[in-house]
């Protein structure tokens, strides 16, 4: 008897190991399959990819809020780690944003930690601080109930479909506790050069690319190499499965969209760092209205918001087409509300449309400039923003260390002011076959492996490190 336990934490994972092949994979090649999910067991009721598999199980976690020593070590861990790697930009990016300006009770415990972290970051204090982190919560209700129930399962596995939400710590420490193999995901692109420390250390791990293996052995020199799998990473694995067939008839027709205009895409961040997303739109439209090529835009705002903040946008320009994601919450008493947004299967298939049928990707260099990619189409990175022109300084993201390899591949153009956006508009709407070679050298270092059979390969790689 095979059994697995499936880590779900949020709606990426949900979309990424629910949406895609894996269950079907896992349930074909595990005889249990125990899904662990920080969202609501409802979320899961309608959900086809789970029709007619008898051997899968949905337990839902219980919502853990850390106790106050327990944060204290947690973010000492995390910021040892990028004092320790703070040469990185996008690593000392975050941790100078994470430096408090003022001085609640808060603000000087943080302020503390940094004290603490400047002369206690090596890999030996960071792997002290993990130790007391796990410590203070041993006897903790949710940890005392997650042992209980990984008890019930004989698992010969729990694989993590995320690495860093501190959240889960305490069904990790009742893994170790039992003496469970754990491996988990590494999630996205950016976590491991951008990011802070994981939840803790796992027996394995799975990464998107020869390029992500190595950054993980860099930055967490103890794991073993034979551990760390290559398996390509299930978030674009929709794009490739024949459930998500899309039509452009029906496409155009749904979003009113004229069927003899080129449709140029803007994807939109997240609002904290989106700040210039109204300052892109309007030059882009600016552009359109210029233009004498027949164009019409398409605006997708981010699936971690509701969209609110573009309303005047809206009003002002009733041309724009408009592309909110349909991310449901499914519950707002979570420690982090973001998170339980989850998409469903009309929301997949609007992206693949837009992909499939859009001239261009015009984003904040964002992860959606890989996706346009994989459907060949160009890309343009709008970065207006500097330190010195009043505007959201989102020109540093080209320093952060992943998105150097997108800058230096020559697979998208930058664009820092409205002339430089006009000037690449052009080149992709009269040459959009000119960085074909870039972009496919591009995806071959950050996905190693092709779309097809992206689950198989991860449930192989699962069956052989649960041996």
């Amino acid at each position: 008897m095979r059994s697995i336990g499936i880590v779900i934490t949020d709606g990426v994972g949900y979309r990424n190991f629910i949406m895609s092949n894996f269950l079907q994979e896992s349930s074909l090649k595990f005889d249990e399959v125990n899904i662990y999910s920080g969202l609501p067991k409802s979320t899961y009721e309608n959900e086809s990819q789970l029709q007619g598999l008898k051997n899968v199980r949905i337990l839902e976690l219980a919502i853990f809020i850390e106790p106050k020593r327990t944060w204290f070590f947690r973010k000492l861990k995390e910021v040892a780690h990028m004092v320790l790697h703070k040469t990185h930009y996008g690593i000392n990016d975050n941790l100078q944003k994470g430096y408090p300006k003022t001085y609640t009770k808060r603000a000087i415990l943080i302020r503390v930690i940094y004290a603490i972290a400047r002369f206690f970051h090596s890999e030996k204090s960071i792997k002290r601080f993990e130790k007391l982190q796990f410590k203070s919560f041993k006897n903790h209700r949710v940890t005392k109930e997650c042992i209980a129930e990984l008890e019930k399962n004989n698992l010969d596995i729990l694989f993590f479909t995320h690495q860093r939400p501190p959240y889960l710590t305490p069904l990790l420490f009742a893994a170790k506790s039992l003496k469970i193999k754990t491996s988990s995901f590494i999630f996205s692109w950016d976590n491991l050069a951008s990011k802070g420390r994981m939840l803790g250390n796992f027996d394995s791990y799975l990464v998107w690319s020869d390029l992500m293996k190595r950054e993980l052995l860099y930055f967490y020199p103890h794991s073993k190499e034979e551990n760390v799998k290559i398996v390509g990473t299930p978030q674009f694995e929709p794009y490739v499965m024949d459930k998500y067939q899309v039509d452009k008839d029906f496409f155009y027709h749904k979003f009113n969209l004229n069927i003899d205009k080129r449709i140029v895409c803007y994807s939109c961040a997240d609002a904290d760092i989106g700040r210039n997303d109204e300052i892109h739109i309007r030059a882009i439209l600016s552009f359109i209205k210029k233009s004498s090529k027949e164009l019409q835009l398409l605006v997708r705002t981010s699936p971690a918001e509701d969209g609110k903040r573009f309303e005047l946008l809206r009003n002002e320009f009733p041309e724009i087409c408009w592309n909110f994601p349909k991310w449901n919450l499914t519950r707002d008493n979570h420690v982090e509300g973001w998170s339980q947004r989850v998409p469903n299967n009309e929301d997949v298939l609007d992206l693949k449309s837009i992909l499939s049928f859009s001239a261009m990707s015009i984003n904040m260099c964002s992860t959606m400039s890989l996706d346009f990619m994989l459907f060949d189409k160009p890309v343009i990175n709008t970065v207006f923003g500097n330190k010195t022109n009043g505007l959201y300084d989102d020109q540093r993201f080209l320093n952060f260390e992943h998105y150097k390899y997108v800058i230096d591949s020559k697979a998208v153009t930058v664009a820092k002011n409205k002339d430089e956006l006009y000037e690449q508009l052009e080149e992709a709407l009269n040459q959009p076959k000119l960085r074909t070679g870039f972009r496919k050298k591009l995806i071959e270092l950050e996905i190693s492996k092709p779309l097809e059979g992206t689950s198989k390969r991860i449930v192989d790689a699962l069956i052989e490190l649960s041996e």
